[in-house]
């Protein structure tokens, strides 16, 4: 089972590095609009825990 992690750890890395090299646009979008939806779940977290607090 930890060979096909690493087997799988290795595919994604070499994916990302593949994406970066032939496209860095598209690339620094999908960073970006990964960056977005996290920032979007902690906004949503907080607001939550402020109602929870009033």
């Amino acid at each position: 089972m930890g060979q096909a992690k690493k087997i799988a750890l290795y595919i994604v890395v070499v994916f990302v590095l593949y994406t970066i090299i032939t496209s860095p646009e598209r690339a620094a979008d999908l960073v970006e609009v990964g960056f977005e939806g996290i920032s979007s779940a902690a906004e949503g977290i907080g607001d939550f825990m402020s109602e929870l607090v009033k």
